[in-house]
């Protein structure tokens, strides 16, 4: 009896170890994981956070699109996550440098003074038609020699970046969510939701620039989202003097 007494004690006692050595195993994983992801969004304990909000071209100012609103809740997870805060401040509001606050811009240059500074700042090598008359050409990418048209709808595009100035490590970083249209702009704040740990072993604390199609948006919305290329280079040099070329199935007519 003495003998089963000491197995049965021996066996709950080595349960019990078992199972601390299991929790403190689990939870030093889930806490570099949490490490991981709050130094690709620049994103410590308690820090605080800028959403950059434009506003609805189409409507008075102010007024955002549905799917921004979607763009900013998707952001609004990450940074709850992260366990950090977060103010939400319009595009013509946000008056502050780089580096000190991480800092999510949402919206085409269109309507977003905020994007446009930082694109013309950051990314000299990326032009956005935003001429509001009807054409083939409106709302286009033109990145290096390359020019993504828009076929609404059906084939849109949207450019995901992570910036940080060259600032150095320490330095908060910028993402730039600049679609075709509200919707794309939705679609590059889900695919960095969905992918930023296989985004963080890839590029780490560097700058990077992604351009992202949105396929059939009319009929699956913001899910179904391919990388065309990491155009990092180009969109970081100056933009060339000659005619562009026109691609695929982005080309227009």
């Amino acid at each position: 009896m003495n003998e089963d007494l000491r197995n049965i004690v021996l066996g709950v006692i080595a349960a019990g170890i078992a199972a601390s050595l299991g929790w403190f195993a689990r939870t030093y994983l889930w806490r570099r994981k949490l490490r991981r992801k709050q130094a690709f969004f620049g994103l410590p304990d308690n820090s605080e956070s800028l959403l950059v909000v434009n506003r609805d071209a189409g409507g008075p100012e102010l007024t955002v699109a549905r799917n921004d609103v979607f763009a900013l809740l998707e952001l609004s997870a990450i940074i709850k996550d992260c366990g950090a805060h977060s103010q939400v401040v319009t595009h013509d509001a946000a008056q502050q440098g780089f580096g000190e606050r991480t800092e999510f811009c949402v919206g085409g240059p269109a309507s977003n003074r905020r994007m446009a500074a930082h694109m013309h700042s950051l990314l000299p090598g990326i032009r956005v038609n935003t001429d509001p008359e009807p054409g083939p050409d409106r709302g286009a990418f033109q990145i290096g020699s390359e020019r993504y048209r828009m076929e609404g709808g059906s084939t849109e595009y949207s450019i995901l970046a992570r910036l940080t100035a060259g600032q150095g490590q320490e330095a908060r970083p910028v993402f730039l969510f600049c679609g075709q249209r509200a919707i794309t702009n939705q679609a590059a704040t889900r695919y960095l939701a969905r992918h930023h740990e296989r985004l963080s072993r890839k590029h780490g604390a560097s700058s990077f620039v992604l351009l992202l199609k949105v396929v059939n948006s009319q009929a699956y919305g913001p899910d179904v989202v391919e990388l065309v290329a990491d155009v990092t280079k180009a969109a970081q040099a100056p933009a060339p003097a000659a005619a562009p070329a026109t691609r695929g199935a982005h080309r227009g007519k």
